[in-house]
């Protein structure tokens, strides 16, 4: 077969020639020299490795790689004494030419672990222990969902595209159970995409079924998720496919789809997983004035009376939106309905206008571009709608710079939905938003891009059609706060999310020098203002925006980030913790020193993060509060100020100056 010729060769076809190149004028090269052609190998491998389709060629070529010298005074150049703990490390590093060599080390001992690669120094069955133990050490790189580390993480592509290839390289037997332990601990945050669970389930299911595949004690777990996807009743328990099921359902009688019906409820609210099978059987029972489609969507009296309410709503919801394509928003749909919404009586009329909504060609093809055209684009945007109406906490900002704008959009679909529905319409049907920024009016269509280049292709259909035009909007009202004295949030904040932000604002650090600003006296006036025993017993009464500094498993710091506050109260062992929502997929976070970010067991509700007052508050930054509304800051406990701060101190705010209170001398 010809290579392709420069003419027509694709992108990664063009840097594997460069590849090729580079390493035959290393292999050529003398000892004292290689550094620098080590190096171009090393720029064209990283950009290989984090292209689409770019692993397979580096792991093809691999031996030519090691032979040519490329490890050559590394510790990589001794496989036989890599450790398994140390790549994580690695990972994490930062360090570009590290991950470089770790990342093609592991393709080197997959091709030896699939006997494609002789290595003289490592038997096939070693390389396979170890990259089984390298996986089931990274399973958060694994099943990365848009962390803030990550996003700050250079090679974070490169890095998944790898680890992707090792598992499908070796397997998933040797860390079945911890997958399964991580996909459960995924689901208990109820986020609305679950795209990649789905496909890991998918794969243990193979796994499973996999004859020359030991997988143990895991089998019980595993069951409960596979089950949910593929067999969730008796008449769907073998997997027979959607076309023979609707077949069953209209031999059965009143008594069977009762059954179906409880099975279905149940195994969706049980995982939080929807099978397609639940939207086939939803839309058969769709038009029945019975039981069933209560029971379908596993209701409970509260639900029920909304559906009884808004039934030709709902049913026209579930006739537009609910295929199995779309079938995770059936999920979103029963909270929708036990949240009690559609009794707000402007969010009916919105839901109605959404129904019939005509987008506009730029929405129409950024929604298919990113979730195919086997349907139209308004019902996987109708689809988006529904779930987000029914799980604003679960809303994420996927591997996206657009945190502030995936908060804006829980925030409103928590609060003030039919705002929400307003500012999507605009956006779908007209390709253009209108805010306003103390009187002055923004358009979208007038702003280039924000922070987020190109539209985000791992989010949900609303936030794919609504994130370009709020994070244009909100750097807009960005530039207008140049010059001001403070941090722009102060005023960005109030505008962009709603009246209902204090327009009260604290902050940590001097915003010119970067300096602590009175830290001690931020943490205590976050007390005061939040703490039920130090601010009159007043809740959370809107969720409010907040910012946080966050730091790695290191207590290393990373990165400014936009959270949202809902409440603050006693856990069940009457620990005080704040419960907040964070855009990131996935919110279970080690911030290190002891700092471990809670998504459940501690009282959380779906889609909430927790920590312990004062760890929270040693990773903020900057808050909102009611001005009228101080609090009894002079009765926080000087020792909780301290150990709070201390704690921030050795983190994110490691080696900063520190200015004193405003009245020391």
């Amino acid at each position: 077969m010809q290579p392709p010729s420069a003419e027509t060769a694709g992108p990664v076809e063009r840097l594997v020639t460069q590849l090729d190149r580079a390493v035959q004028r290393l292999a050529q090269t003398r000892p004292f020299a290689k550094e620098t052609a080590r190096r171009q190998v090393l720029d064209l491998l990283r950009r290989l490795l984090a292209a689409e389709g770019g692993v397979a060629p580096v792991r093809q070529r691999v031996a030519e790689i090691e032979a040519a010298g490329f490890f050559q005074g590394t510790d990589w150049d001794h496989p036989e004494i890599l450790q398994p703990l140390l790549v994580q490390h690695t990972l994490h590093s930062g360090d570009t030419l590290s991950i470089v060599l770790e990342c093609t080390s592991q393709l080197r001992l997959l091709a030896v672990a699939r006997n494609e690669f002789f290595h003289p120094r490592i038997a096939s069955e070693q390389a396979h222990h170890f990259l089984s133990q390298v996986l089931a050490l990274n399973l958060q790189m694994l099943f990365d969902r848009g962390t803030e580390q990550a996003r700050n993480q250079v090679m974070g592509a490169a890095i998944r595209n790898v680890l992707q290839d090792v598992v499908e390289g070796i397997g998933f037997g040797n860390i079945l159970e911890g997958l399964i332990e991580e996909i459960w601990r995924i689901l208990a945050q109820r986020p609305i995409m679950l795209n990649d669970v789905k496909g890991m389930v998918t794969q243990i299911a193979l796994c499973l079924h996999d004859p020359d595949i030991d997988v143990g004690g895991t089998n019980l777990g595993a069951d409960r998720l596979i089950s949910a996807l593929y067999g969730p009743t008796a008449a769907t328990r073998e997997d027979p496919g959607l076309a023979v099921y609707r077949e069953r359902l209209t031999a059965m009688d009143d008594n069977a789809l009762e059954q179906e019906a409880g099975a279905f409820g149940r195994a969706m609210h049980d995982s939080g997983l929807v099978s397609p099978y639940h939207a086939v059987f939803l839309r058969f029972v769709n038009d029945r004035r019975d039981h069933l489609p209560a029971q379908a969507l596993g209701l409970s009296s509260t639900g029920q009376d909304a559906l009884l309410c808004y039934r030709q709503l709902a049913q026209t919801l579930i006739h537009q939106a609910v295929h199995p394509q779309t079938c995770q928003c059936i999920y979103g749909l029963a909270l929708m309905l036990e949240r009690g919404i559609l009794y707000m009586p402007s969010l009916a009329p919105a839901l109605w206008r959404q129904i019939g909504l005509s987008l506009c060609p730029e929405a129409e093809e950024v929604i298919a571009r990113t979730f195919g055209r086997e349907l139209p684009p308004a019902i996987f945007l109708l689809s988006g709608v529904i779930s987000l109406l029914g799980q604003p906490l679960g809303v994420g900002q996927g591997n996206n710079p657009t945190c502030q704008s995936a908060r804006a959009i829980s925030m409103w679909a928590y609060t003030d939905p039919d705002y929400l529905l307003q500012v999507l319409t605009w956006a779908a049907r007209d390709n253009e938003v209108i805010m306003h920024f103390e009187g002055q009016e923004i358009s979208s269509t007038a702003l280039q891009a924000g922070l987020a280049q190109s539209p985000p292709m791992d989010v949900d259909p609303l936030s794919v059609v609504l994130v370009p035009h709020l994070d244009r909007i909100y750097l807009e009202m960005g530039r207008h706060c140049v010059g001001r004295p403070q941090d722009p949030h102060q005023w960005v904040n109030p505008e962009l999310h709603g009246w209902w932000v204090g327009r009260g604002f604290a902050i940590a650090v001097d915003v010119a020098s970067g300096a602590l600003d009175d830290y001690p006296g931020f943490i205590r006036a976050f007390y005061a203002a939040y703490h039920p025993y130090y601010n009159g017993n007043q809740p959370v009464i809107h969720p409010q925006p907040a910012g946080l500094a966050i730091t790695d498993s290191a207590a290393r710091f990373v990165g400014w980030h936009a959270i949202a506050i809902y409440r603050v109260g006693l856990d069940q062992n009457n620990k005080m913790r704040v419960y907040f929502y964070n855009p990131n997929n996935d919110s279970g976070q080690n911030w290190g020193d002891g700092v471990v970010v809670a998504t459940e067991g501690s009282a959380e509700r779906y889609g909430e993060s927790s920590l312990p007052v004062d760890q929270f508050a040693s990773r903020l930054y900057l808050f909102h509060f009611d001005p009228l509304e101080r609090g009894y800051p002079e009765a926080v406990p000087t020792e909780e100020v301290e150990r709070a701060a201390a704690t921030g101190r050795k983190s994110w705010a490691a080696g900063r100056h520190e200015n004193p209170p405003p009245d020391a001398a």
